[in-house]
């Protein structure tokens, strides 16, 4: 064994050291027939199994629906034998005959005979499978008296009157040759007993006889010739029904407790191996249909398919060795790989690398390729650190510039509430004013959660209520709390809801309302401030903006906007509209993560995100 190792590793090693001495138009001549050979071969295999595969299922989906169709057609015809039955219980002409036979009154037995008659011919048309119909009963049999009753049997000394006092909802009886009228036909019984004002009458029982050869001829109507064949079982595992095969499965080769009563499997009998569909009947619990197929016949198409598969290998392995020494020449494998190689880098897929293990020129090329990306990420990575840098500089200018203005004006009013001696007040303004600065700096994070932004401009609100009494109310409304852990830059709300007091409610004592509305939109982030103030002319303070001319109001929308800008680029953006008198409002529009860049982020950071 290690002697043919050896030898094994050997050749081995031969073949690849002369493979790689070998020139390259050689080598991928070779590899081109080993290619064709092997991707040939694998796809005719492949295909041959999903092909295989799916004529398989259509096969099998085919054969369950014929099953399943025919059990709806022969339960649809039960359903009316028996519906046939209801209607004649609810005939006038029985509900006499059945204060009768409660009476034990023979005296009018042929009267009720003749009555009956119309419900007995109407039974059997408007059921044409309805053979005869027998009500048995101790005063007598009633019966259409266009059928000749024989005497010798009766039905109470029948193998038909044992199993229906088993069974007091009804009794499905398997083909069996008619004793109860002339004939001797083979018929296949449903026995039920007769109810008369809800009362099972023990002793009366209605037995309504189905030629056995129309239930046979209803089970052929979807068999397509010889394919498919049908067999009509009760519990016991006999054939309710004669099916006429030639050769006979043994007699219980069902599962005994089917789950669902329904299923398909494969059975071999008769030396051939057929495929077994079966469902219980809902019509007549205790009978099953089977469907049997042949194997060889429902996977038929299977063997034309392997013969064109074959076929087709056979041919495109031909074609390919022929046209190998044309096409050796325009197949140069490492050139091509260079020039995806390159191709990626066009789309700014910069880790690429190339590797080979010839020394040939495209490889020589390879490895200056490979010298010159090296050189170009280190260029990008320097560019990017820089830039970075400079992004982080003028962000925190920005946020820096956005310092409350209305700080002033709040320790004026401390003052003022502290010598009134408003100490309440001025608790409450202190404990205010720290919360909002401690919110503000966000442990010297960019981005904070909503949560904490709405913290923010809360304890804000709660200043400027102390220092304008009654002039406004502040109310957010959040459409789902799963945003309020959503990253956002800091100290961004706040100046929105500073315009709203300073501007929108100058000319107000009192009245004033701010509504923040936050919900999702196709994954942003929108948050809409508005107010019932004086409102805004939209288009100017846009103008103003885009011409740098602008008021506090309009420095602090342009710092808003700049921000998200360096956050988010054009993801993010912001939009004012307002009605003179109504109000104003001003719409964001935030991506739930910000920009993400090689060699640095902006979001919390590590130790703060989830």
């Amino acid at each position: 064994m290690r002697r043919v190792s050896a030898w094994a590793g050997l050749i081995w090693g031969r073949l690849s050291g002369l493979f790689y001495r070998i020139s390259i138009k050689q080598r991928v001549l070779l590899s081109f027939l080993v290619l064709i050979t092997l991707s040939i071969t694998a796809m005719g295999i492949l295909t041959y199994r999903i092909a295989g595969k799916e004529i398989q299922n259509n096969a099998f989906d085919n054969s369950r629906e014929t099953v399943d169709k025919t059990l709806q057609l022969l339960d649809y015809r039960l359903n009316d034998v028996a519906m046939s039955v209801q209607s004649l219980m609810l005939s006038d002409a029985y509900r006499k005959m059945m204060l009768d036979v409660q009476a034990h009154d023979v005296s009018n037995y042929y009267v009720r005979l003749s009555e009956l008659q119309y419900v007995l011919s109407q039974v059997t048309f408007n059921e044409p499978m309805i053979e005869n119909v027998l009500i048995a009963t101790p005063i007598g049999d009633f019966y259409s008296t266009t059928q000749a009753r024989t005497q010798d049997h009766s039905f109470y000394g029948s193998e038909l009157y044992d199993n229906s006092r088993k069974s007091p909802g009804g009794y499905w009886a398997k083909g069996h040759y008619d004793r109860l009228f002339t004939g001797s036909q083979r018929v296949v019984s449903f026995v039920v007993r007769g109810i008369y004002d809800y009362t099972p009458v023990t002793n009366v029982f209605i037995v309504v006889n189905i030629r056995e050869n129309r239930l046979a001829s209803l089970l052929g109507q979807n068999t397509a010739g010889n394919e498919r064949q049908y067999m009509l079982l009760n519990t016991e595992g006999d054939e309710v029904v004669l099916s006429g095969l030639s050769r006979q499965p043994s007699r219980n080769f069902l599962p005994d407790s089917p789950a669902g009563g329904e299923g398909n499997f494969f059975y071999t009998f008769g030396g051939e191996e057929y495929l077994i569909n079966y469902k219980r009947s809902s019509a007549a619990p205790d009978w099953t249909l089977a469907g049997l197929q042949s194997k060889d016949q429902l996977l038929g198409q299977l063997k034309g398919i392997q013969r064109t598969i074959v076929l087709v290998i056979l041919i495109f392995l031909l074609t390919a060795w022929f046209f190998s020494n044309k096409l050796t020449a325009a197949l140069l494998g490492p050139l091509f790989k260079l020039s995806r190689l390159m191709r990626r880098v066009e789309e700014n897929q910069l880790g690429v690398t190339f590797e080979s293990r010839y020394q040939d020129e495209i490889a020589q090329v390879g490895f200056q390729f490979n010298r010159m990306m090296a050189e170009i990420k280190a260029l990008i990575q320097d560019v990017r650190k820089n830039e970075e840098g400079k992004r982080h500089a003028e962000i925190r200018a920005l946020t820096a510039q956005m310092e409350p203005h209305f700080l002033y004006n709040t320790l004026n009013t401390i003052y003022c509430k502290s010598v009134m001696e408003e100490n309440e007040d001025v608790n409450e303004m202190i404990l205010s004013l720290s919360q909002m600065f401690q919110l503000g700096l966000g442990g010297g994070r960019d981005l904070i959660p909503l949560e904490d932004e709405l913290s923010h401009v809360q304890q804000y609100c709660a200043i400027q209520q102390k220092c304008y009494e009654d002039l406004f109310d502040y109310r957010v409304f959040i459409e789902d709390e799963e945003v309020m852990k959503v990253p956002i830059p800091k100290i961004l709300l706040q100046p929105v809801v500073e315009n709203c007091i300073q501007h929108g409610f100058a000319d107000r004592r009192s009245g004033g309302v701010i509504t923040v509305s936050i919900k999702l939109e196709q994954a942003l982030l929108h948050i809409a401030v508005e107010d019932n103030g004086k409102g805004m002319d939209a288009v100017k303070v846009e103008q103003g903006m885009a011409g740098r001319e602008y008021s506090k109001k309009g420095y602090a929308l342009v710092n808003i906007r700049h921000r998200l800008q360096l956050y988010y680029g054009d993801a993010a953006r912001m939009e004012l509209s307002g009605v003179a008198g109504e109000g104003s409002r001003t719409d964001l529009w935030i991506p739930l993560s910000p920009l993400r860049e090689e060699g640095g982020s902006y979001g919390l950071p590590a130790d703060q995100s989830s």
